[in-house]
């Protein structure tokens, strides 16, 4: 497992219902204020990483050292930093990492496709009462 020094800048869509019910969900467990939640979807953003399409095509975080995590990695931190079982064992295992990144890849370019419902029974709680970001923060 990779080291992590928080505060963790996670850039994400809140556009999208499933990354604001996930980014809602991780920091209503953010008890120790180890995140800070970026939304990198209105058009002119062009803070963070990498250019905003990349910000936009997967989830980034950079942890308070300047490390960049991209997609499963970057879920895999926040879920560290919140006290959640980032499966690290399995992400990590040489046959399952691909897989998951190529499933989360397919899940990321397909994101706006996914009903309401589904969104809802995955992300539970979080996906009902998700709220939006504005002036580049999160308001969670």
């Amino acid at each position: 497992m990779i080291a992590v020094a928080y505060p963790l800048t996670v850039y994400f869509d809140a556009t999208c219902v499933l990354c604001t019910a996930e980014m809602s969900a991780m920091k209503a467990r953010d008890a120790a204020a180890r995140l800070d939640l970026v939304d990198c979807s209105p058009a002119g953003f062009n803070a963070g990483p990498a250019p905003r399409e990349a910000l936009m095509a997967a989830i980034h975080a950079v942890d308070a050292a300047g490390q960049v995590f991209v997609g499963v990695p970057a879920i895999r931190a926040c879920r560290d930093a919140v006290g959640l079982p980032s499966g690290s064992f399995l992400l990590d295992l040489p046959w399952i990492a691909p897989m998951a990144d190529r499933a989360y890849a397919v899940l990321a370019h397909n994101r706006y496709r996914l009903p309401r419902w589904l969104v809802a029974l995955v992300a539970g709680k979080a996906a009902r009462s998700s709220r939006t970001c504005a002036g580049g923060n999160c308001r969670i």
